[in-house]
């Protein structure tokens, strides 16, 4: 076609117009006339940057399966690799087992600072100040549904007292509160619906949430993915963060995983939003409500009968001189050293002493009071709730095993039951 248009009489400029091609091209091939072109033999093509990483990438896959590509990508370029992050993607989504194909799920967004989701997720792991004992350790997270931030700290329980105590440290380090938070049927949380199918949440939670001015929500049962903003993060930590790393103890575990968060979780290009995290939360930041003024300080009252609080209560045998001293033995309480936060228990009810034996409690009200602040547990009972006997009053000081192993604190519980 170039031919025929130059011996048509048109010029360069006119051919390279028209069929598209470029100048020199058309001179090229208007010089060469008919003669084909000759071809040498095929280059060899560029060596393959991954290739010294091959065995690397094959063991660490076959060692933990779900390891991300993008760990991997760190890993390997840590040791020199200087290609792209496709390459070993490819490489890892062909060595790795197929996986099965999910169906498709639509995502909701929220306006900046309305919802964070919130959940615990079980890790497995041994720590190296105490080689050959598995241990099992929850991860609480809560994530800021716009800006995808992640706050996430493990610790050794899920009762209310961790779960309390970890929405506060949540809120300080985000510095605010969001509107809502999103929960799904955990029993900390969630006690069960009315009649009428009405959610029923914790008290302790609700009181939580009244003072930090936000507004608890539960999910659908058995629909984790209603959550899936918190619920993603969890393999995305276990994978990248969580698998082939050794920890001396819980709070190694957590330094470790607070450098990583701020370092790559909170720093990355979120997949989703395309945005960087911790850009988009500094936008978000200001549309938290303000942290409260006051710290939290929850009253949880609790009626039980003496048969479930003898669970948590015991009473040894009194002697003649507590009863002739107007005081009766201490009540022990079953609480873990582990536990965060402290209880003080109220026993009100009528004890009456037999002749050495311990007292009997024949009616009781149980009110316990959350104070995170404080790390004793104290139980002493109103001396107005105690019967009279002659010109004083019977009454019970109650102390738990700390306070009788290490009489030393005596001082902290005293100020702890005043404050």
């Amino acid at each position: 076609m170039i031919l025929d248009l130059h011996r048509q009489g048109l010029s360069v400029t006119a051919i390279a117009r028209r069929t598209g091609r470029d100048p020199k091209t058309v001179r090229k091939y208007i010089e060469r006339g008919l003669e084909l072109p000759a071809y040498g033999p095929r280059q060899a093509g560029r060596p393959n940057k991954i290739a010294p990483f091959v065995d690397y990438l094959r063991e660490r896959v076959s060692a933990f399966p779900d390891l991300s590509a993008v760990r991997l990508t760190r890993e390997i370029r840590e040791r020199g690799y200087d290609g792209a992050y496709t390459a070993v993607k490819r490489f890892v989504a062909a060595t790795r087992p197929q996986e099965q194909v999910r169906p498709f799920e639509v995502r909701f967004e929220t306006p900046a600072g309305y919802q964070a989701q919130v959940d615990f997720a079980r890790f497995v792991t041994e720590f190296t100040d105490a080689p050959g004992v598995m241990r099992i350790v929850w991860l609480f997270s809560l994530v800021l549904g716009h800006s995808r931030y992640i706050f996430a700290r493990y610790v050794m329980h899920q009762d209310l007292q961790t779960l309390l105590r970890c929405h506060m440290q949540a809120f300080d380090a985000i510095g605010g509160v969001p509107i809502e938070v999103l929960y799904d049927r955990m029993k900390t949380a969630v006690t069960g619906e009315d009649n009428e199918g009405h959610i029923i949440y914790n008290r302790s939670l609700l009181a939580l949430a009244k003072h930090f001015g936000f507004q608890p929500r539960a999910c659908r049962p058995y629909r984790a993915k209603t959550k899936g903003k918190v619920e993603r993060p969890f393999r995305y930590i276990r994978e990248d963060f969580f698998l082939a790393r050794s920890f001396r103890n819980l709070d190694d575990l957590n330094e470790q995983l607070q450098d990583w968060l701020d370092t790559v979780a909170n720093a990355r290009l979120h997949g989703t939003t395309q945005r960087i995290v911790s850009e988009a939360f500094a936008a978000e930041q200001p549309e938290l409500q303000s942290l409260p003024a006051v710290p939290f300080d929850a009253l949880l009252k609790l009626e039980r009968r003496v048969g479930a609080l003898s669970r948590f209560i015991s009473l040894p045998t009194a002697s003649a001189s507590w009863t002739k001293a107007g005081w009766s033995p201490a009540i022990l309480c079953s609480r873990g050293a582990a536990n965060i936060g402290s209880i003080l228990l109220i026993v009100r009810g009528q004890l009456a002493t037999r002749r050495g034996r311990a007292p009997r409690i024949s009616s009781s009200a149980v009110s316990a009071t959350m104070s995170p602040g404080a790390r004793s547990t104290s139980i002493r009972p109103s001396l107005s709730d105690w019967p009279s006997r002659g010109a004083g009053h019977d009454h019970a000081r109650i102390h738990d095993r700390q306070h009788q192993e290490e009489p030393g604190r005596a001082a902290h519980a005293a100020g702890a039951r005043s404050a």
